[in-house]
């Protein structure tokens, strides 16, 4: 019963906008360098013998805060859909459980998000191309620049959902984007505990993978924990 209930979400969100966020975050993020190396290309190409590296470390000085801050927005829209249509009492008296309601909504902004990496990947590595940057394309570090800030922003994803679901004001969880895209920005300065760090995918051990293992792990435990408190409570 989980696929009609995907389906009735995306049909939701089909003309509210909602897909073209996920056209504009990534290629934001691309269009703040193409000005940054449109004013100062010879500067930058002169900052690092490894031009690409150079370029993706640029590029993912803006991806963190897009993620968070997209996600913010969806969680947000996603949850005020079915308040402005009164559509929460009418949902759960379907022949459905709540958790598969539940897992509905973190599914469909998943996707949304998912598809916005895969957007950043070709944005990011065409204009790496247009460019001139070199003959040698780091195509593992292009797919961790693009992909890993997806999966280590999943507890962040997983929080917002939360709170956006059993709020009956969306100021609350708005709120707290606001904190986390914040939070986010002074990335560098937070300790690797603290889950809006991990998109920046910085961190001690010096790889970013474990950046994204940690945003899946405790992405799962905050959908788990979300899912169990949303079963439990009264419907909005």
């Amino acid at each position: 019963m989980i696929f009609p209930l995907i389906q009735s979400d995306f049909l939701k969100i089909k003309r509210k906008g909602m897909w073209l966020l996920c056209l504009i975050g990534p290629f934001g993020v691309v269009a703040l360098q193409m000005v940054n190396y449109g004013v100062r290309k010879d500067y930058l190409f002169e900052q690092m013998d490894d031009r690409w590296l150079y370029y993706l470390l640029n590029i993912n000085t803006f991806t963190p805060l897009a993620i968070v801050l997209g996600i913010v927005i969806l969680t947000s829209f996603m949850a005020s859909i079915e308040d402005e249509t009164n559509a929460w009492k009418q949902v759960v008296a379907l022949p459905v459980s709540k958790k598969a309601v539940y897992l509905s909504k973190f599914t469909v902004i998943s996707c949304i998000l998912f598809l916005s990496s895969i957007l950043l990947f070709l944005f990011v590595f065409g204009y790496g191309l247009i460019l001139g940057l070199g003959a040698d394309i780091p195509y593992l570090q292009l797919i961790e620049y693009s992909f890993f800030p997806f999966f280590a922003a999943l507890p962040v994803l997983g929080l917002q959902l939360w709170v956006a679901t059993i709020s009956k004001n969306q100021a609350i969880p708005v709120t707290l984007g606001v904190i986390g895209v914040i939070l986010t920005y002074l990335a560098t300065l937070l300790p690797d505990w603290v889950i809006w760090k991990w998109p920046a995918l910085s961190n001690d051990w010096g790889h970013a993978y474990i950046n994204a293992l940690l945003g899946i792990g405790f992405g799962l435990l905050l959908y788990l924990l979300g899912m169990i408190d949303f079963k439990r409570r009264d419907v909005k």
